[in-house]
């Protein structure tokens, strides 16, 4: 009896758990399908134009502080419905991550929330019925708007680049970048005689965070992937440079963290190339400033951002260099109830020794920019303008992978490199990913692949070239 009584209670105490475990994977929306007000019938009616860091987070940020309140309604709209997590986009180069877990579903997290998420492009703003117009002839009226438009690469009129070099700006592009890798070890198994060195030859143009993790990604995906499915082709043969302007790699990192990280790179045989400029890019070769050329079909573009260029259609002062003119609470100059954050946005950067300069580019920025205006837009429905919150950007370090056992890591002040700094950077962005489910996914890929070799595949489709 006794044993029969323990075994109800195991049995029981295992159903609660997994119970439990399935509502913190599948946490419930804010409103049941009936109880789901049309964003229309809000007195405060928030849209947010764009999906990224800058977006989701300014949109959860408001849910989160009107949970007790019915009167603010928040719409995001954006082209796709998934939120990109940038920071492990380059894992899917190698297959280390699946690129579906990092695409975390935008539409299910924001109406867990409490917002609501339309995909549609916006085309421009109609200021003065205070509605947006989307493509399709859709329209959305607003009372406070944010434009998070996000960036795209800048190509520095260089000639050959936007033609002939692979673009590295979400998830569509590492699956391109991986399928070229996994396309010349295919064309290269089939060749008799002499091989072009231009086939086997990978070169990246930019030797910042993404550029630097990119060519890391890529010797990991040639030597530790393919090298085996492919035993007619020495990946010794495979060369991969890594070309920076300036006179070191990951200029935001402490010179301590630059020369580990160039270490790694030189025992992985990667070819770092600093100070130097590239004049132009062929279909079969990249031209140096001063004469030096690189034999490459295989060129990867990471060396620039501008401000997306739909902000110019849209009727808002705009740096043309840095992006929509805002002041130092984020609001678009001239333009009352507009808001701007994120790559699009012109926004100061008011540290000490930053001063002309504007914050960086980056999703931790974004995310910052976000919470901000969330803020200030409450404050602003609530009559209390007297208590917006100047932005200012507190950079809490930048987190630095090349390859499943190395990273290079600046956390408040504190520099790490080697292993325990690879453990760090995977559970710091774990827990920052959005979805439980993508948690789990990711953790079990890790965790598989101490065991096994990642499946491999080149799969044609709206991702191949």
């Amino acid at each position: 009896m006794g044993r029969l009584l323990n075994g109800g209670l195991v049995v029981g105490g295992t159903v609660l758990a997994l119970g439990a475990l399935r509502r913190a994977l599948n946490p419930r929306p804010r409103y049941a399908p009936w109880e789901k007000p049309r964003y229309e019938q809000f007195d405060n009616k928030v849209c947010i134009v764009g999906g990224g860091f800058g977006g989701y987070s300014a949109a959860t940020k408001i849910t989160e502080l009107t949970k007790g309140r019915e009167d603010v309604g928040v719409l995001v709209v954006a082209r796709d419905n998934f939120f990109t997590f940038w920071p492990m986009v380059p894992g899917i180069v190698s297959s280390d991550i699946d690129s579906r877990n990092v695409a975390q579903p935008l539409r299910r997290a924001l109406i867990t929330a409490g917002a609501s998420f339309r995909r549609a492009k916006l085309k421009e703003i109609d200021h003065e019925n205070k509605r947006i117009v989307a493509d399709g002839g859709l329209d959305f009226p607003y009372d406070q708007l944010v434009i998070s438009l996000g960036g795209q690469p800048n190509f520095f009129g260089i000639p050959g680049v936007e033609e002939h070099a692979l673009h590295m700006r979400g998830v569509e592009d590492a699956e391109r970048i991986r399928n070229r890798v996994i396309e010349r070890f295919e064309e290269v198994s089939l060749m008799r005689g002499e091989i072009p060195e231009s086939k086997l030859t990978f070169v990246v143009i930019g030797g910042g965070a993404t550029g630097t993790e990119v060519a890391s990604e890529i010797h990991t995906l040639v030597h530790e992937a393919l090298a085996p499915d492919y035993p007619n082709i020495d990946p010794n043969r495979v060369r991969v440079f890594l070309l920076e302007g300036l006179p070191q790699i990951l200029p935001e990192l402490d010179p301590s963290l630059q020369r580990a990280a160039r270490t790694r790179l030189y025992n992985e045989n990667i070819e770092v190339m600093t100070s130097t400029f590239a004049e132009e890019v062929t279909e079969d070769e990249v031209r140096l400033k001063g004469g030096e050329v690189i034999q490459s079909e295989n060129v990867i573009w990471t060396a620039g951002n501008r401000p997306n260029v739909a902000i110019h259609d849209l009727g808002l002062p705009v740096d043309e260099r840095n992006g929509i003119k805002v002041d130092e609470y984020l609001r678009v100059e001239g333009y009352p109830g507009i808001w701007a954050i994120g790559d699009c946005a012109a926004i100061q950067d008011v540290r000490e020794g930053a001063e002309g300069r504007f914050v960086p580019p980056t999703a931790q920025a974004a995310g910052q920019e976000g919470y901000t205006v969330a803020k200030n837009i409450l404050a602003t429905i609530d009559g209390r303008e007297d208590e917006l919150e100047k932005f200012e950007y507190k950079p809490l370090g930048q987190l630095v992978e090349l390859g499943s056992d190395f990273a290079v890591n600046e956390v408040m002040g504190v520099r790490f490199s080697g292993l325990a700094a690879a453990i760090f950077w995977r559970m710091a962005y774990l827990v920052r990913l959005n979805s439980p489910q993508s948690r789990v996914r990711i953790a079990a890929d890790w965790i598989s692949a101490l065991f096994v070799r990642p499946a491999v595949t080149q799969i044609r489709g709206t991702s191949q070239e």
